[in-house]
């Protein structure tokens, strides 16, 4: 019985190090937000100013968003090869 536990123990503690992100992904996915964030306020105030409808900024929301989205798609499968 203990050998069992001792093997689940491992096994997890193993997939719990392989899940692990590396500092490079970590990095390109604060960029990815940083970027987003970024075009948030800059449609926000486009917005404000009366330069662009409600419509537009939802749109350019929208974009930036699924750019963000891919950008981190493509940091995730820096460990992995694939997205998470």
């Amino acid at each position: 019985m203990k050998k069992i536990i001792a093997l689940a123990s491992a096994a997890v503690l193993g997939l719990g190090v392989a899940a692990c992100d590396s500092g490079a992904e970590n990095a390109a996915e604060d960029q990815a937000e940083a970027v987003d964030d970024a075009n948030e306020t800059a449609i926000d105030a486009a917005e404000d100013a009366g330069t662009i409808t409600d419509e537009q900024a939802d749109v350019a929301e929208d974009a930036s968003e699924e750019q963000k989205d891919t950008a981190e798609d493509a940091a995730d499968t820096m460990d992995s090869g694939t997205p998470e």
